[in-house]
């Protein structure tokens, strides 16, 4: 079985919000994830559906350019790891200062392929 991932770093979305994403799609396979992350209302869906379709992408290119069917890909790891906050200050009352924190995460998807099929076609071309 071949194995591939995508990482995507300083994604401005907070950890907490990305992971209730990753969360949804971690063990299932990766047509159902697209659409999954396709229908869903969260904001950090877009921000992981553009590094699965990198990892699918990445997954096609280690099986030398094999159009891989989403089908049968499964995603195996799936984490969001925090980021640099982006720190601005906001005037408050009374001569003090607010600190807003702008958190951002790094989400790293690793796909797999299923079946063994794909991965003899392949290797006798080395």
């Amino acid at each position: 079985m071949v194995e591939a991932r995508a990482i995507a770093r300083y994604v401005r979305c907070s950890p907490r919000k990305l992971r209730l994403v990753v969360d949804l799609i971690r063990g299932k396979s990766a047509a159902e994830a697209l659409a999954l992350l396709r229908l869903s209302p969260k904001r950090a869906a877009r921000s992981v559906e553009k590094v699965l379709r990198s990892a699918l992408a990445n997954l096609s290119a280690k099986l030398d350019n094999i159009s891989v069917d989403p089908a049968e890909v499964v995603i195996t790891k799936a984490y969001v790891d925090p980021g640099p906050m982006f720190k601005r200050i906001l005037p408050a009352p009374m001569g003090r200062a607010y600190w807003i924190r702008r958190r951002t995460g790094h989400v790293t998807l690793v796909v797999q392929t299923q079946r063994e099929q794909v991965e003899s076609a392949t290797t006798g071309r080395r």
